[in-house]
Formats: structure tokens, C-alpha cells, sequence
């Protein structure tokens, strides 16, 4: 085995923030940082932004409303879900063997402040493939400079400070210099490699193998495949049905590749089921991303738990539902976002601090959306976050039109 005793790693770039990851939560990020003046670079591995809401098929826009009448997430994960739906939405989810209509939105409702719990929620069907260059439009007209093909995979730093991020693409290998960082990679990889304590999903991800196909009923996104729910909320009556029992961390290539294949195969296995009743059944589109949901996380300087519901924080940066059931409002708090270990680096997503519990919640897409934008503003007023004043934070949030506690909306 040949070993590199030095390897020259030129810097290439600088702004005053990079954001890894062009998720839901890195977009938010992105697209709050440039809107307060700032040169922001976001990085994603993919060629398309969406992350496992485009590249993985999983296009459903999560409640923005607490199921009881309530809207709760506000700003930016408002403003993706109305961009996401502004060529209609979609009503082709797969139910059992025949194509069926999604439940109309909030959007439909001529008074939604007449919405109680027997109405739909604030959700909706989209097009993965049409949101994902909706939002590339909406970055590349803010300023952001977005780099395809680009893997994060280690930093430079000294004491307690990340001075660059070391990338990974068809230019080779480079560095980006950053004043603050953003870690939206939902694995939290730059925390992970900055040394800030992290913290791994114990249950692991089950198989998923969501997929579009054609056939006699139409066009449909076919859910093969549910994140499992966390074991301390199981009964015997809730228990998901399992594709199989294999659990997959998500971390490593082995892992990853191991994902594809089983996804893969089961995907063909459905399709061949189902064209023993319809012999046009045809795949239209794929995941080019494995579908695991939960992977590794930040601890941060508080950890948010399931059982906080309503439960004020002084320092929150927005709200989030429990998409699973009606009626929980979650506050949360600006400390989920960031550890004293690592002073300029945030992070936003599913890779905030919050039980395994919480977790489920957190990983979708609006709590995705409701931390970027957090965390995209606090990145472009401080590369402090342990020092930061969290009501600069809040003012500016305020000012875009979010709601930062329960007692705002109710």
C-alpha cells in the first residue's frame, strides 16, 4: 500500500458562508445569508438541490400547521412550500394497488383560519423534479453560488475554529475558506469532522424504495417503504409494516451501496407484482439517493425532546408540528443549533440536537426549513455562535414574518 506523507490542498475559493448541503435546509440557509448581504457558497453532491425531497422521491411537503387549525411554520418553509406547489400540486400517491388522490391542502380553503381538526392539514404532493429547479433558480437569482458534484470531506482547523472546508469534485481536490459555516448535510459530516460531539441513530434506517411509475390508472408515486417510528412509541397496534428487518446506519459506503441494492431490488420485485394485474406498468422515475432518513446528529447545547410540546423557550427561532398526530406545537430553541466546541460552525436539518424521538419530527421537511433559515441568519451576523445574541437572531426572523413562540398564534 502506497502512503501519502503530505498532500498539497490548495485554497480556491472564499465567502463569508459556506453552507453544506443543498437540502431543504441548506436552501433555507442559503437563501437567508445572501438575503442579509452576504457571499454565501452552498456545496451539494448531487447535481440537483432538494436533497431526499427531489433526488430521493420523498415529495411530500410535511404540515406547516399543528392539525388543530393553526399555522406554525413561518418565513422561508412558507415561502418553499408555496414555490414547490406554484405549477399545481400533485395527486398521485399510490394506495395499495391503485393510484389515489392526495388530501387538498390548506391552500385550497378559502378561510384557513377557519380550519379546525376535522379539515386536511397544511401539506401538500409536489413535483420533486420541477421543485428542485425552482429552487435553483431562486438561489442562483439571490447570488448564491451553488457547486454541483462536490463532496465535503474534512476541514482545517485550529483550537476551536474551522478556517476552511476541504472539498471533493471533478476539479479534484481544493479548499474553501469561510468565515462561519453552515452544516445543512444531514449526516452532520462537518460537525463530525470539525470534532464537535455527535451522536449516531441507535434504531437504524429501514429499506425504502419510493419510485414513479405509469400504468392503466395514471402517473403515481408509489411509497414502497416507511421510516420506522422510534421504538419507545411502538404498540402492537402502531408497528409499521416493514419492507425487511435489515437496519443500515447510512454512514458508510458499504452501508450505502448495500441500501441500493436491496432498494433496487425490491423495487423491480413491486413492479413485476403489479404487472401481473397491469402488464403497461412502467417506471418513470427512480431515487438517485438512498432513502435513509436518520443518520448522525450534533449534541448540542440543548436537546430537544418529543415530550416538550408547548413548552416555551426563550431563545426559540421558530415552530415545528408533530407530523404524525395533531395537536403538538414544538418551540426550538436556538441551543439545538450549534456546540460551544466548534464556535463558528451551525447546523440546520436533521442533524440538530434532539432525542431519537425527536428526531422523526425534526428530519422533515419544514423543521428542515424552520433551522436553515435559523441557522442561514445567524451565519451571516456572527461567527460566534456561543457568544451570538440570540434576539439579533430572533429581530431579523421576526422581521421576515416567522413566529417564534406558541402565545403568537394562539
Amino acid at each position: 500500500m502506497t502512503v501519502f506523507e503530505k498532500i498539497e490542498t490548495p485554497v480556491t475559493e472564499e465567502c463569508d458562508c459556506l453552507v453544506c448541503g443543498g437540502g431543504f435546509a441548506g436552501i433555507s440557509a442559503a437563501i437567508a445569508a445572501t438575503r442579509l448581504g452576504k457571499k454565501v457558497i452552498l456545496l451539494e453532491k448531487t447535481y440537483m438541490l432538494g436533497g431526499l425531497g427531489t433526488a430521493g422521491l420523498i415529495a411530500v411537503y410535511l404540515p406547516l400547521c399543528d392539525g388543530v387549525g393553526h399555522q406554525v411554520s413561518f418565513g422561508i418553509a412558507e415561502e418553499l412550500f408555496r414555490l414547490s406547489v406554484s405549477m399545481g400540486h400533485e395527486d398521485n400517491i399510490c394506495d395499495g394497488g391503485n393510484p389515489v388522490a392526495y388530501p387538498d391542502n390548506w391552500l385550497d380553503s378559502d378561510d384557513p383560519l377557519k380550519r379546525t381538526e376535522a379539515d386536511k392539514r397544511f401539506e401538500v404532493q409536489y413535483n420533486p423534479q420541477l421543485f428542485a429547479i425552482f429552487a435553483e433558480q431562486l438561489l442562483i437569482n439571490s447570488g448564491v453560488k451553488i457547486l454541483y458534484g462536490t463532496y465535503a470531506v474534512a476541514v482545517d482547523k485550529t483550537d476551536d475554529r474551522i478556517n476552511a472546508v476541504v472539498i471533493e469534485s471533478k476539479s479534484g481536490r481544493e479548499a474553501i475558506k469561510a468565515k462561519t459555516f453552515v452544516d445543512a448535510t444531514g449526516d452532520c459530516d462537518i460537525a463530525c469532522f470539525a470534532g464537535a460531539e455527535t451522536k449516531k441513530f441507535k434504531q437504524g434506517n429501514t429499506l425504502a424504495s419510493w419510485y414513479y411509475f405509469v400504468g392503466q390508472y395514471g402517473y403515481a408515486l408509489n411509497t414502497l417503504g416507511f421510516a420506522d417510528i422510534p421504538e419507545d412509541q411502538k404498540t402492537e397496534q402502531n408497528r409499521v409494516q416493514l419492507l425487511n428487518d435489515r437496519r443500515f446506519s447510512g454512514l458508510t459506503k458499504e452501508d450505502l451501496s448495500e441500501f441500493s441494492f436491496m432498494s433496487h431490488a425490491s423495487m423491480m420485485n413491486d413492479i413485476l407484482r403489479r404487472r401481473k394485474a397491469d402488464a403497461g406498468v412502467m417506471p418513470v422515475t427512480i431515487p438517485t439517493l438512498p432513502e435513509v432518513r436518520m443518520t448522525r446528529k450534533i449534541v448540542g447545547e440543548y436537546t430537544l425532546d418529543d415530550k416538550e410540546e408547548h413548552k416555551y423557550f426563550e431563545d426559540s427561532i421558530g415552530m415545528v408540528s408533530n407530523w404524525r398526530k395533531r395537536g403538538p406545537i414544538f418551540e426550538v430553541p436556538f441551543r439545538t443549533l450549534y456546540s460551544n466546541n466548534v464556535k463558528n460552525l451551525i447546523v440546520a436539518g436533521r442533524c440538530t440536537s434532539v432525542t431519537d424521538s425527536m428526531w422523526d419530527i425534526m428530519r422533515t421537511i419544514p423543521c428542515c426549513a424552520v433551522t436553515g433559515e435559523a441557522a442561514g441568519v445567524a451565519a451571516a451576523i456572527s461567527d460566534d455562535f456561543s457568544t451570538l445574541d440570540v434576539k439579533r437572531v430572533q429581530e431579523i426572523l421576526k422581521n421576515n414574518g416567522v413566529k417564534l413562540h406558541e402565545s403568537e398564534i394562539i
